[in-house]
């Protein structure tokens, strides 16, 4: 193994060839924007989400596919694609419409991978079940975490609890799915060893693949006012390196590291400035574990003569 386990090898090894994610719009909206939860969102996430803003525009799922597609095979005419279902929470709402959307989906040139993004309290077996279901060589179900500490959940305004994004794994698990789960670092109130107990948290579910990123401040959000008054500071780049090499050394050696930055978008981002260049923190990220001799597991809690297999089966089996 390199010295982590990267989603581009990961899929390189699987498909002998590049598979470029694209990202799709399908106009979801989240609980805990729309006042079934809250109104306020989480006190980090941009008002207009994570995507990219397409289906305002009138674009559908399949001219979206094929606008971003033809620009990738321009540059990459061997690559095979994986359709991302980005923005928001893709699973809130109703069976038949995640149903509809899918089915939109389907037969689309060189897709091979399907991954969609949640929430763990917007997910039930049906919707279990229609992901399942879903030709793909490689289905992928992408789940807000960001902390497996109930207190920083209701710090942050997340909305749901540990014990629901447990819930969701093993459903996904049965299911035939694999879950990436979503992680934040230096969120308000937590320092290194919450956020290892969180990895240790990750560890010990049936969990494939793992978004780990630092916290940045976007505009028009409660934490942009909670930075402007000095009662949050975000992590320095050289903090955020350290912590995110003694999660990668505590992370189960299998599971798929999908993402190791945060993506600011357009003039979204306030702080910290050192968030815009991803480049040059991945490079210290592996640089870092280079110096000190380290890969993806080599503190992991678990037993050394539990295979990755094992593990998966064991951590489901005690999560019953």
């Amino acid at each position: 193994m390199d010295i982590y386990n990267t989603l581009s090898s990961h899929w390189r090894k699987k498909f002998n060839t590049r598979v470029q994610k694209i990202p799709l719009d399908a106009g979801f909206d989240c609980p805990n924007r729309d006042g079934n939860i809250s109104r306020e969102g989480c006190i980090f996430c941009n008002p207009a989400g994570s995507g990219t803003g397409l289906y305002s525009s009138g674009m559908s799922l399949e001219q979206q596919y094929h606008y971003w597609r033809s620009k990738y095979l321009s540059r990459h005419p061997e690559a095979l694609f994986a359709a991302y279902l980005q923005s928001f929470s893709n699973t809130y709402g109703p069976a038949c419409r995640l149903k509809s959307c899918l089915k939109e989906l389907a037969c689309l040139p060189g897709l091979e991978v399907l991954c969609t993004g949640t929430r763990p309290d917007c997910l039930d077996q049906e919707k279990m079940r229609i992901l399942a279901g879903f030709q793909a060589k490689e289905t992928w179900l992408e789940m807000g975490l960001q902390s497996s500490n109930p207190e920083t959940l209701k710090r942050i305004n997340r909305g749901h609890t540990p014990d629901d994004f447990a819930h969701a794994c093993r459903m996904a698990h049965k299911e035939g799915l694999k879950v990436c789960a979503h992680v934040i670092a230096g969120l308000p109130g937590e320092n290194l060893e919450d956020f290892l107990e969180t990895v240790d948290f990750i560890n010990l579910l049936p969990v494939q693949g793992i978004k780990v990123h630092n916290i940045y401040v976007c505009k028009n959000t409660p934490l942009a006012g909670w930075w402007s008054q000095g009662l949050f500071t975000p992590l320095s780049r050289e903090e955020y390196v350290n912590w995110a090499v003694a999660a990668l050394s505590r992370l189960r050696p299998d599971i798929v590291v999908h993402r190791l930055t945060g993506d600011p978008s357009g003039d979204e981002l306030l702080a910290p400035e050192w968030s815009r260049d991803k480049t040059i923190t991945i490079n210290s990220i592996k640089k870092s574990m280079q110096s000190r001799d380290l890969k993806q597991g080599a503190d992991c809690r678990l037993s050394a003569d539990v295979s990755s297999a094992d593990a998966l089966s064991t951590c489901a089996s005690r999560q019953e």
